[in-house]
């Protein structure tokens, strides 16, 4: 999977533009320009009875003299499918749900090349947490929705790229750190659609790379700072006639604010282009190889002797991938556009988790190692019953090795058409899709002792099969999906004002999972999930500026292959380690409400731009992790009904040299039936069990978001700004009875500066967490006998396990742009 060399090669292709397109591309945008709107088609006018038309881009073999093109006027678009281009998009205006958008200038202006930051400041529904204790490995959670790179976080979120979907195969986890920030050119968080395909519950969030045709130029940019912080960036695009190409490379590495906190990232992205008569196609490719020390959360009582502190370490993961996307739009009739994508994806993760081991010495002989108990066999690779080499009173652990490649390729094909249907305009979009992936899984323990540092070392024992009914031991898993996707969206104009958007999507999962290890026979299996989503909505512009939408809309969730294989409560597994059944799992599905208000203003001093919206997301045979009683198992069940719903307020303001953006976001994340959990929590029952009731509030979803920030040009050079974000308190994972006291509310301060020094260079640095503000952004319990507490030499007394924030960091960079 190591194309790197072949798709950094291919940037050479290109030379130096031509005089006279380069004199275009001066005139259109600056050096190392990008959009900096929502995206935008041309529309003609249309003549009396006629339905307008979007133009399509002229390249330099359509010469027209000025008297024969007609007057243009820009009309913004939003994604509603996940092949949408900029002439396929739907205008904003007749997008029956939430609009939420983040341009180029707002990913720059984070300064950070982790695409979690843009979105954490400008969607007001967007919440991060730092589960993992990294944060290129953190969970972003939307409306109360999850995509995390987190295996065993259920994903209630779609991520798309260029148009193809990049949750992985096996967990449909999200791993945010393969994505190359610099290439960006926008992010649309988009909501209340099924046409995004399974897991999009809560919304999908779909990303548009840059090529040479919106990005002309070259920029390299250098910033270090805070924690071993060295991070740089290059990106340059040109075009050439018909042709255009494009490439970004990014490093960063970082020494994290904990203790074996590391983090190298190595990303490439590249992209070559060819356009001609309103056609376009384009090859794009990808590569990263990073790698990760990880913290995840640790017992608060550490916390409170040192901020840095980790809990039963090493805790490492690997990630590397290399894509190549095949893209095509071409213009078939002045009112049919195809849509094509073909692609292919291999992505390898390799972990190494340490943790707290269910074996021990024998209580009849002592020079033997059992498990689970004083009594059972703890067995070797061979299936015979290992001897005990360790020390007397040494605390064992053990290291849990993962690993996992997915080889995933498919397709995509979409028709629009924008003929008019009984004299009225309407847009019509039919689409399928058809995604094949083989992952093969593996994993294994090697047993250790846990010194006072938490580190679990190594000893070249491994664990075969041991414990029964709580196994642990070595496993070796392939599992094939197939989804197939059909979907179909028409908007029709009722009237000039008011549009009706109505359709759905067919969607067909097919999962097969088969043991390589030939001795767990209950890992083979075969499931299938079917259902059609359908969306039904409106939007009426009630005046200039001001457009009422409404919508609902349905989208499901099929089980994953890392689901499957740990969902009996009877044999319960460390999760995304040790798999050992697959009993049947119900799909989830959601019933969407959405409705609300938009609009634009032009004031004298600026243009002000807001929104209002509610809504109600309600998903039947929600899926959850559930703790069993032996820290670090569990498996995965059906809850039945849960709900989240709420409001989001936004506010963006700019003017000559203010910007200003405000927003609120309220989320009430519920539970709908009564249920039974597993839990570490302080007040379960002598089972180890704790009641949930109807109304419960679900755990690690803050019910309470605001932001805001601004930008002031001092100076046409000197320009300031800074961020505020305010974040509820929430209750702990494990507490889904809500007995135990929330993890408290935070707020944190960034500011920023930059100065060009003149058309080439500029400096810039800033401030994250300015008042250095010690707050947890995540939490759960943990199991408080297991393993001493080193500092005071007795049993840990309080059972809360949390994910510290990072403290104040300075940061400073030079950036240079030709």
């Amino acid at each position: 999977m190591r194309i790197r060399g072949l798709l950094i090669a291919s940037l050479a292709a290109a030379t130096a533009i031509t005089e006279s397109e380069q004199a275009c591309a001066q005139d259109s945008q600056n050096k190392g320009s990008y959009t900096t709107e929502l995206p935008s088609v041309e529309v003609a006018p249309a003549e009396t009875g006629a339905r307008s038309v979007a133009r399509r881009p002229r390249t330099p073999a359509q010469p027209t003299t000025a008297a024969r093109q007609p007057t243009v006027t820009r009309l913004q678009v939003y994604p509603t499918t996940p092949a949408s281009t900029p002439s396929t998009a739907l205008a904003v205006d007749k997008v029956p749900s939430s609009i939420n958008f983040v341009n180029t200038p707002e990913i720059q202006r984070t300064n950070s090349l982790n695409v979690m930051d843009a979105l954490q400041q400008n969607v007001a529904g967007v919440n991060l947490s730092n589960v993992a204790g990294n944060e290129f490995q953190s969970n972003l959670e939307f409306r109360g929705f999850v995509a995390s790179p987190v295996s065993g976080k259920p994903q209630g979120l779609a991520v798309y790229q260029n148009g193809v979907r990049i949750n992985e195969a096996f967990g449909d986890t999200v791993n945010w750190d393969l994505i190359p920030t610099a290439a960006i050119k926008s992010i649309a968080v988009v909501t209340n659609n099924p046409a995004y395909g399974l897991n999009a519950l809560g919304g999908a969030v779909t990303i548009q790379m840059k090529d040479g045709f919106n990005y002309h130029g070259a920029e390299v940019d250098v910033m270090g700072g805070a924690f071993g912080r060295l991070q740089s960036s290059l990106q340059w695009g040109n075009q050439i006639g018909n042709w255009a190409v494009y490439g970004a490379l990014e490093g960063v590495h970082d020494d994290g604010y904990r203790n074996f906190g590391t983090s190298d990232v190595r990303r490439f992205y590249g992209d070559i282009g060819y356009r001609y008569d309103g056609n376009e196609i384009h090859l794009n490719m990808g590569a990263a190889d990073n790698s990760f020390g990880a913290a995840a959360t640790t017992p608060l009582e550490l916390l409170q002797t040192y901020w840095g502190a980790t809990y039963t370490t090493p805790q490492t993961s690997t990630n590397q991938v290399g894509y190549l996307n095949l893209t095509g739009k071409f213009e078939v009739t002045p009112t049919w556009t195809i849509d094509a994508i073909a692609h292919y994806r291999a992505f390898s993760q390799r972990t190494q988790d340490g943790n707290p081991t269910g074996t021990q010495p024998c209580d009849a002989d002592a020079t033997l190692l059992c498990y689970g108990d004083g009594s059972t066999p703890a067995k070797g690779l061979n299936g015979q019953q290992l001897s005990n080499p360790f020390p007397a009173g040494a605390i064992l652990g053990e290291n849990d090795r993962t690993f996992t490649t997915s080889n995933t390729g498919g397709f995509s094909l979409q028709a629009t058409n924008s003929d008019q249907l009984f004299g009225h305009d309407n847009r019509f979009v039919v689409g399928a899709s058809f995604d094949a992936s083989v992952t093969h899984f593996g994993a294994s323990a090697e047993l250790g002792t846990i010194d006072t540092n938490y580190v679990v070392s190594s000893s070249g024992i491994f664990l075969g099969t041991s414990g029964v009914p709580i196994a642990d031991g070595p496993v070796g898993l392939r599992s094939t999906n197939q989804y197939t996707g059909l979907y179909a969206l028409d908007t029709f104009d009722v009237t000039k004002a008011f549009s009706i958007t109505a359709g759905g999507r067919f969607n067909d999962a097919r999962i097969s999972l088969q043991d390589e290890t030939g001795s767990a026979p209950a890992l083979n299996g075969n499931e299938a999930f079917d259902r059609f989503n359908p969306i039904i909505g409106g939007t009426y512009k009630i005046m200039s500026g001001l457009t009422a939408y409404a919508g609902y809309s349905e989208a499901n969730r099929a089980p994953t292959p890392l689901e499957l294989e740990c969902a009996n409560p009877n044999m319960p597994c460390i999760i995304a380690t040790f798999l050992v059944s697959d009993p049947p799992l119900k799909q989830v599905v959601s019933h969407t409400y959405e409705a609300g208000f938009r609009g634009t203003k032009d004031l004298s001093f600026g243009t002000l731009d807001w929104k209002l919206g509610v809504f109600r997301a309600t998903n039947t045979d929600d899926i959850l992790a559930i703790p069993s009683l032996v820290q670090g198992f569990g498996y995965f069940q059906n809850v039945g009904d849960t709900r989240r719903q709420g409001v989001e307020a936004e506010a963006n303001f700019k003017s000559s040299r203010w910007q200003f953006h405000a927003s609120y976001a309220f989320i009430d994340a519920r539970f709908l039936d009564s249920l039974t959990l597993g839990s570490n929590s302080p007040f379960v029952d002598a089972n180890g069990n704790i009641q949930v009731s109807p109304g419960n509030i679900i755990p690690a979803i803050p019910r309470h978001r605001i932001k805001a920030g601004f930008d002031y040009a001092v100076t046409d050079a000197f320009k300031i700004g800074g961020d505020a974000l305010w974040v509820s308190s929430q209750y702990l994972v494990g507490d889904e009875s809500n007995q135990y006291p929330q993890l408290p509310s935070y707020a944190v301060f960034n500011v920023h500066a930059s100065y060009q020094l003149d058309k080439t260079y500029q400096i810039y640095g800033r401030i994250d967490n300015l008042f250095d503000n010690r707050y947890y952004t995540y939490g759960g319990f943990f199991d408080t006998t297991e393993v001493p507490n080193f500092n005071t030499g007795n049993q840990f007394a309080n059972p809360q396990s949390l994910s510290p924030a990072r403290p104040r960091a300075f940061y400073a960079g030079l950036k240079a742009t030709f």
